[in-house]
């Protein structure tokens, strides 16, 4: 049986080292905050089902499209950002404003609603919002870096 253990033998002495470094540093380059995508998609999931989790179905079918249609909204930018950060991020500021939309949306959309529904909306537009921020800081630090 061969020994097929590659010890001893040191990477910086590869040919390709340099274009591996180069391909390694353009794949991770634009993910600073690879971790802020799934929680961005989680809420926006929640967002979309939170109607029927809450049961404000019929008491607030109104604010029940809105929430549906807000949640697939953010689950889809949070999509985005993980297939392509690069051009994603400066969107970044839209999901500031869809959070503070959907904080304002309870009072304008919906027609008196409960406690629930007011601590619901409000939960995941703050949410919303300071994901949003995160990934405008982190864009902006990304834009730092490329200049």
């Amino acid at each position: 049986m061969s020994n097929l253990s590659h010890t001893g033998r040191d990477m910086a002495s590869h040919p390709d080292v340099s274009e591996m470094r180069d391909r390694y540093a353009r794949m991770l380059g634009g993910r600073d905050v690879a971790l802020v995508d799934a929680p961005v998609f989680l809420i926006g999931l929640y967002c979309a089902i939170s109607p029927w989790v809450l049961h404000f179905t019929t008491t607030q079918p109104t604010l029940v499209a809105h929430n549906l249609i807000m949640g697939i909204a953010i689950a889809a930018l949070g999509l985005g950002f993980t297939v392509m950060p690069e051009r994603m991020y400066g969107l970044s500021w839209a999901i500031c404003a869809i959070g503070a939309w959907i904080i304002a949306s309870t009072w304008v959309v919906g027609s008196g609603p409960g406690l629930s529904v007011i601590l619901n909306n409000v939960i995941i537009g703050g949410l919303t919002v300071l994901l949003g921020l995160v990934c405008v800081g982190a864009s902006m630090k990304t834009g730092r870096k490329t200049v």
